[in-house]
């Protein structure tokens, strides 16, 4: 075979990721709340996006203060707004929603307030301020009990309080780091321990529960000696308790009553660090002509391209500029079409996803089906990647509460007489069910749950009844039973 060089022409194929395509498929996988950042950060960076809040008739003002007749719709998409559901006939009429008729008021707490009707009651706790906080609250108490010295080694102790309101800190530590004697610190930590809420301040749960006793001038020997052994307490050996805490039955049983009614965790009675609500970023509601989906708009800007910036821009500008220009233009278009995409998905996938799962939402968990992204994909024409993008980190509100996207999501348990299939989710309520309605002297074994199960038709193993009760924090039953026990 002769050596040398020579030309072949050969033909492949080959998927290359734009950067405009890897910015669309980020932007299908975040949330109304993350998009928003991410919006932001986009309206910083390119001098031709604006934002605008949608007026009352649904269209948007020109963002220099008059109609742009140059600007095409095309470049303005109002996030969330029933117009931009509307221009797609398809997306339309799948949703079955009469926007003369209906009106969605979910955007904002403030929403519901002129709707509201004579003898129905306004939710004022969503306007509500800030919870005060444990480490605040005790704060205010060691201005009124101390000063100097004090005052600075009561804030040190207040600062080493968790959430719960245990003091998680080694005192001799602490004593030796401010040069300060272990018995002024331990004076200092005995009056902490007298502050509201009673029990704060406990190094571990005996102290904590020894506290609240003391206060409620229930820490006799007995009380004493039953708190030093909650081990025992937990595991229900009332006879071992009796004997070693010298008292009867009554007595015990007085005790036991008296122990329930301390607070275990008393700092969790005030607000720790602010908790982010869940917003939603779809709506369902029933209507009376079906399922109607809508985006929640309040967390999204109205996103405009100015093009009456950019032209005046362009007039005198260098070459570099207007290149720049053109670039920063073709951004923006493009990123308003993408949204607009990526709103349209989002309402299709959830659009299907309230089809096929129509049984909860008209009757509950118990009539969940079995679902996967692959049954949603393959009815909306579109890939199983798409559908996982677009049901991440995205929440969804209905009449029957906050769900996110992925929770109608679950495998299926066979039925015994082989008629279909039952979601895993429907099997995990009817376990609770059955598990809330024990007799305290008729405790369920998994075998038992397992074998009632069967008998309503899912065919189910022992093992899977143990993994599905665990997964919702229920103990076995020996557990359940002194849990029982010690209610009772």
């Amino acid at each position: 075979m002769a050596l040398g060089p020579r030309l072949d022409l050969r033909q492949s194929q080959s998927l290359v990721m734009t950067p405009q395509l890897q910015q669309a498929i980020k932007l299908l996988a975040l949330s109304n709340l993350e998009l928003e950042a991410y919006l932001a950060e986009a309206l910083e960076g390119n001098p031709l996006l604006d934002a605008s809040p949608a007026d009352s008739d649904g269209s948007a003002g020109d963002p220099e203060g008059g109609p742009d007749s140059e600007a095409p719709a095309a470049e303005a998409a109002s996030l969330g707004a029933d117009e931009a559901l509307v221009s797609d006939a398809g997306t339309a009429n799948d949703l079955d929603v009469d926007l003369s008729a209906e009106s969605f008021h979910h955007d904002s707490a403030s929403d519901s307030v002129g709707l509201s009707r004579a003898g129905e009651d306004i939710d004022f706790d969503s306007f509500a301020g800030e919870d005060e906080t444990l480490h605040g609250h005790l704060l205010a108490q060691v201005g009124e009990r101390f000063g100097g010295l004090d005052a600075m080694l009561a804030e040190q102790l207040v600062a080493l309080i968790d959430e719960a309101g245990y003091l998680r800190a080694d005192l001799a530590d602490l004593a030796l780091r401010l040069g300060i004697p272990l018995a002024h610190v331990e004076a200092v930590l005995a009056i902490v321990q007298t502050f509201d809420p009673s029990g704060v301040g406990g190094r571990d749960l005996a102290e904590c529960i020894a506290i609240q006793a003391r206060e409620a001038d229930r820490y006799d020997p007995a009380m004493a000696c039953m708190i030093a052994h909650l081990d025992l307490v937990a595991k229900g050996a009332f006879p071992q308790l009796k004997r070693i805490c010298g008292v009867d039955d009554e007595d015990l049983a007085d005790m036991i009553r008296e122990l329930r009614s301390y607070d275990p965790k008393p700092g969790l009675r005030f607000g720790g660090d602010s908790a982010l609500a869940v917003v939603p970023d779809l709506y369902v509601r029933q209507t009376a002509e079906g399922w109607a989906v809508e985006v929640n708009s309040g967390t999204l800007p109205r996103l405009l391209v100015n093009r009456r910036y950019y032209t005046e821009l362009a007039k005198g500008a260098a070459a570099k500029s207007k290149a720049w220009l053109s670039e920063q233009l073709a951004g923006a278009n493009w990123l308003v079409r993408a949204l607009d995409q990526r709103q349209r998905t989002i309402v299709k996938v959830a659009s299907e996803i309230v089809k096929q799962q129509e049984g909860f939402f008209l009757h509950g968990v118990a009539h969940m089906r079995p679902l996967t992204l692959r049954q949603i994909a393959e009815e909306i024409g579109m890939h199983e990647s798409t559908v996982s993008r677009v049901t991440s980190n995205k929440y969804l509100s209905c009449p029957r509460g906050l769900f996110e996207l992925k929770y109608f999501f679950s495998s299926g348990i066979s039925a015994t007489d082989g008629d279909g299939a039952v979601s895993a989710e429907a099997v995990k309520s009817r376990i609770k069910a059955m598990i809330e309605a024990e007799d305290a002297k008729a405790i369920l074994s998994d075998e038992t749950i397992a074998q009632k199960l069967s008998g309503e038709g899912h065919d189910i193993a022992r093992r899977t009844v143990v993994k599905y009760r665990e997964a919702m924090g229920y103990g076995s039953s020996v557990q359940r039973r002194r849990q029982k026990a010690l209610a009772g």
